[in-house]
């Protein structure tokens, strides 16, 4: 029978790392179809991004509560998981709490410290869940969320509470089971948390205790394969991404604008005709960006790694005026263009089948979304190099930016005045 254990366990943990290498293989083949950039400077400062943005999750403390539930749940569910080493060396080798003989009385320290993790990680998402449910904060109840965006939030943070709890169980069992000093069940002591609610279980039977154990702990560590699976498919991808993302975020002023050498190159060719290159075979620069292959790896990385919390839509000017765009949403467009395009899908491109005209103009540049996002995404880049394609390669600008460009042009100055006119009214 414990042969056929090790065997299922095998089986189970094997198809798990299968699928996730899979999916993340996948992830990150659409995270290079973006150009190449390289953002390999500064790494002391992209480490202390590292340190502060990701680790210490910094810009979620503008919300102290929120930001101690938040942290709650992310460091209680990481450092549980640590616990999963020993229940994968148990599930292959056939062995119960095999670290228990060799960390003494540590051991027992360290599983009160992850029940008490176990504890304020349900609570938290708990609370997390009457917030979207009851409560209902308006940058949830967006439009934004509609259908599986909605009900992904919510699947992950019921999931969250059921392993903590099966965890819990599990524990409890297992602690009466010590006291009866059941076989395969050594003597840690009692566990802190789950201690207390032992005289639950004290009447019952020693087999209904295992069965109780067994189950939860096969539910338990099920569940996490099961959940890291999941992972890569669901917004909290994040979990992950954020630590590169965080890492690899832009270090210049958040409101600078990437002037495009390229695009410099270009208006020195207009100026001096003679300066531009004769060969037939020389390659005709492409402005902006029309599909995700236009945008860097840094912008797909972006959008994986969007938390879709929504508050860079909720600082939008524009989209609390009620225009068409939503930062969040861009970030979602682009992660399913980049999606549909690693699929093969060539059909469709991001502008105008994912992201509208209308969206990018109602854009005011301010920056806004980039300064509230938790983890170092930059809406405005993407809206930027899509900007510049609609203007530079397709023609395509409101009335008002095609007068003011071409007086630029005539005039060097956005209005109609010539240099000579406008001289004579200074000196006026």
């Amino acid at each position: 029978m414990q042969i056929v254990s090790q065997l299922l366990f095998f089986a189970a943990l094997a198809a798990a790392v299968y699928f996730f290498s899979r999916r993340a293989a996948g992830i990150r083949r659409n995270i290079l179809l973006g150009r190449d950039t390289d953002l390999s400077d500064q790494p002391a400062r992209r480490l202390n991004n590292l340190l502060l943005l990701a680790f210490g999750q910094k810009k979620m403390f503008r919300n102290p509560l929120v930001a101690v539930l938040h942290f709650f749940v992310y460091a209680g569910f990481v450092i549980i998981n640590l616990e999963i080493l020993e229940i994968i060396i148990d599930g292959l080798a056939g062995t119960h709490r095999i670290f228990a003989p060799y960390l003494g009385p540590v051991y027992n320290v360290l599983i009160g410290c992850f029940e008490i993790l176990a504890v304020l990680v349900a609570v938290s998402c708990a609370i997390f869940l009457v917030r979207r449910n009851v409560l209902k904060i308006k940058r949830f109840l967006s439009r934004d969320l509609d259908g599986w965006p909605r009900s992904d939030a919510n699947y992950i943070l019921i999931t969250e509470i059921v392993l903590m709890l099966l965890f819990l169980t599990m524990n409890t069992a297992d602690g009466v089971l010590q006291t009866r000093h059941a076989p395969h069940y050594p003597d840690t002591g009692s566990f802190w948390v789950t201690g207390m609610f032992q005289p639950l279980f004290e009447g019952f039977s020693t087999p209904t205790l295992v069965g109780i154990e067994r189950a939860a702990w096969w539910l338990h560590i099920l569940g996490i394969l099961a959940f890291l699976n999941y992972l890569p498919w669901s917004k909290h991808l994040h979990i992950i991404l954020a630590f590169p993302n965080a890492y690899f975020a832009r270090l210049e002023p958040k409101g600078k604008m990437e002037n495009l050498p390229a695009i410099q190159q270009e208006v020195l060719y207009a100026m001096q005709p003679e300066l531009a290159p004769t060969d037939a075979a020389a390659e005709v620069p492409k402005f902006g960006a029309k599909d995700v292959h236009d945008l860097t790896w840094k912008n797909l990385l972006d959008a994986f790694a969007c938390t879709e919390c929504g508050r860079c839509s909720a600082a939008c000017p524009a989209t609390q005026t009620g225009k068409a765009l939503s930062p969040r949403l861009i970030m979602m467009k682009t992660r399913d263009r980049a999606e549909a395009a690693g699929r093969g899908e060539t059909d469709k491109t991001l502008l105008h089948d994912y992201i509208t005209v209308e969206e990018l103009r109602a854009c005011t540049s301010c920056g806004a979304c980039v300064e509230e996002c938790p983890v170092s995404i930059h809406p405005l880049d993407i809206i930027y190099q899509m900007r510049r394609q609609l203007v530079m390669e397709e023609s395509n600008a409101p009335q008002e930016w095609t007068l003011m460009f071409s007086n630029i042009e005539n005039n060097m100055a956005p209005w109609k005045s010539s240099p000579d006119e406008r001289d004579a009214w200074i000196h006026a």
